[in-house]
């Protein structure tokens, strides 16, 4: 007998996750963007609370923090997905993730940080939630931000 998949939905509400209202741009760019199959998500930032999550990982925040805020900007953008999509089933697979942490020169543990949104993402998809991706270290981010996160998916034209 053949495996049905679970729905996007069922696993996130048995992983305890409820997406938020998807976060409207705050400067002349769209938060997503599609082009044939596949759909561009701009740089979402960490937040806590509705505010960004702000820290320097090497100076002020723990590796392990900023793995939880990595995380939270995962789940804020499956929202966005979601708002994209109309319907997160729809996700054949995640891309590529490109992910920037706020870090000191000397911190060399950005890609442990962005482990938090890529776990979840293949918590999530399963198989179709393994990317291609990249973790920068940067001097500096949006607001403070610890972390900030883009991401690539192909999407299904019909559910």
């Amino acid at each position: 007998m053949k495996d049905i998949p679970m729905s996007i939905y069922t696993t996130l509400q048995r992983l305890n996750i409820e997406l938020p209202s998807a976060a409207p741009p705050v400067g002349a760019y769209l938060m997503s963007a599609p082009s044939g199959a596949l759909v561009y998500l701009s740089g979402h930032i960490a937040k806590k609370d509705g505010r960004p999550w702000a820290g320097k990982l090497g100076a002020d925040m723990t590796t392990d923090t900023a793995r939880l805020a990595a995380r939270a900007v995962a789940i804020d953008l499956l929202a966005t997905m979601h708002a994209h999509t109309g319907d997160l089933n729809r996700v054949r697979r995640i891309v590529k993730l490109s992910s920037l942490v706020n870090a000191t020169p000397d911190f060399t543990e950005a890609h442990l940080v962005t482990n938090g949104a890529s776990e979840l993402l293949v918590e999530v998809f399963g198989e179709a939630g393994k990317h291609a991706r990249c973790a920068f270290g940067v001097a500096q981010l949006p607001l403070g931000a610890c972390v900030e996160i883009e991401l690539i998916a192909e999407i299904a034209s019909q559910p």
